[in-house]
């Protein structure tokens, strides 16, 4: 079963009329999904998998963010780094730029950065590089379990000046 199909299978038995977004355009980076969905880098939700000491957390945040890896440590308990894009499939079952932040391979703790609060609705990837799910941060705590945590170090947007 293609993984778009999966993932809406998966969304269909929570029963919130949530409906998957196939696109033409590439949506595997923030800023090509906010591009092809004429939306805010902002409100693209970027699913990035972490590896600690006792094993992967998952972590969604706003497009525009940079996530502080010692607020994640001091949520988690030890120190964490980037997965790599072997571990990312291996723990997701999804591929970069299409990481999906539920229906996962392997069970893991998620937490949702409180930056996506500040939209009424988010896009995460659907588990391709041209999928879009427009969901809130409610639904997405509801589907995911995830802990709702600040992990923002600052917007990409304020480092970059």
């Amino acid at each position: 079963m293609p993984l778009l199909n999966k993932v809406q299978a998966y969304l269909d038995q929570y029963q919130l009329g949530l409906k998957a977004i196939r696109l033409d355009e590439n949506t595997a980076t923030c800023e090509l999904a906010a591009a092809a969905l004429g939306v805010e880098v902002g409100q693209i939700a970027k699913t990035l998998v972490f590896k600690g000491k006792t094993g992967y957390v998952l972590v969604v945040a706003a497009g525009d963010v940079r996530i502080d890896q010692k607020k994640i440590r001091q949520v988690i308990g030890s120190k964490v780094r980037m997965a790599n894009p072997d571990e990312v499939l291996q723990v997701t079952g999804y591929p970069i730029g299409g990481v999906c932040p539920f229906d996962l391979k392997t069970p893991v703790r998620i937490l949702l950065d409180d930056s996506l609060a500040q939209y009424s609705v988010v896009y995460a990837a659907a588990g391709t590089a041209n999928s879009a799910l427009p969901i809130t941060l409610e639904q997405l705590r509801e589907i995911t379990g995830g802990e709702v945590v600040s992990l923002a170090d600052q917007t990409i947007d304020q480092a970059v000046s």
